[in-house]
């Protein structure tokens, strides 16, 4: 709801293939033009780019307004992290805006939680809007977005989502304010800082060990969104209601949130799990992989022999 009081007609927004249904919906409702590239290639971004500036818009050849890079830090789907430092690099050199949707890395990547700028130890400041929910590592609901002065008061003059929003109730703000602090080392010293070892650790650990099991996983291995190729819709179902009858909560996801033969299982990671109930889980979803015919893909030689040790290792 808030993109369409940033952009417009005669700007152009450049969107990742495999960005989320929610942004994609802003984007046609702005009426800007919209150009897409293919998922985390920066040699295709910038060919995207190049040409849109030199073109310019369709018929008239006169320039864009504005043009607009639209990403998500850690795909929902996908569980790959954005390669932030070489689009910021990109979008410097030809003089475009940066939109980051930051829903899943806020509170979850990084050495202090601050998501992927933090990730990557980059200035904030090089990236024009950052967006984000309450609703995952904050345990709350709500969102936020953050920008420069005159921004945020466009926003506030021409976003629907900011004029039929209703106010956050002081629970909820309170949940919020308190999750904010425990992450900078403000309330419980340390606790913010140790939750980010053992998620980090927990989402290497678990990735890892689907992978030498032999299932196809997708994304990077500090994401802690863990997708497992399923491929064929009809395996969905099966994988959700046999994992549930064996204590495990997962969510299967297909079409139109994927591709239609790009059906998946999607797992979480938190803080909160413990070694047990990743083994657990594992131990479950080979039950359940075995049952389904999910084996797809052969331990590599260099992987025969090695076991992945859990550890809380340094960020």
């Amino acid at each position: 709801m808030n993109i369409p009081g940033i952009v417009g007609k005669g700007d152009l927004v450049i969107s990742d293939e495999y960005n989320h249904a929610s942004l994609i919906l802003g984007m046609r409702m702005s009426g800007a033009s919209v150009k897409v590239f293919k998922h985390n290639n920066m040699k295709n971004l910038e060919r995207v780019l190049r040409s849109a500036i030199i073109n310019g818009y369709p018929r008239t050849r006169r320039p864009w307004k504005k043009v607009w890079i639209v990403v998500e830090a850690v795909y929902s789907m996908e569980g790959s992290i954005v390669k932030l430092p070489e689009i910021i690099a990109l979008k410097k050199k030809y003089k475009a805006y940066l939109y980051l949707d930051e829903a899943h890395s806020i509170g979850a990547v990084g050495p202090h939680g601050k998501g992927v700028v933090d990730y990557f130890g980059l200035n904030p400041k090089d990236v024009d809007i950052m967006m984000g929910t309450f609703t995952k590592s904050f345990g709350s609901c709500g969102g936020y977005i953050a920008g420069s002065k005159d921004l945020i008061d466009r926003i506030k003059k021409t976003s629907h989502g900011w004029y039929y929003a209703t106010s956050m109730s002081p629970p909820v703000a309170q949940q919020i304010i308190s999750t904010i602090r425990i992450i900078l080392g403000k309330d419980f010293s340390g606790e913010g800082e140790r939750r980010m070892r053992r998620l980090l650790a927990n989402s290497r650990y678990f990735r890892q060990r689907l992978k030498q099991e032999g299932f196809i996983i997708g994304g990077d291995d500090d994401s802690p969104v863990v997708p497992l190729m399923l491929y064929s819709p009809a395996k969905v179902p099966g994988f959700v209601r046999i994992m549930t009858s064996l204590g495990v909560a997962t969510v299967g996801v297909g079409f139109p949130a994927t591709r239609l033969s790009e059906s998946r299982a999607r797992f979480c990671c938190s803080a909160a799990h413990t070694k047990e109930m990743l083994d657990e889980t594992i131990a479950a979803t080979l039950v359940t992989g075995q049952f389904l015919g999910l084996k797809y893909s052969r331990i590599p030689k260099s992987q025969e022999r090695v076991s992945y040790e859990y550890t809380e290792g340094d960020l």
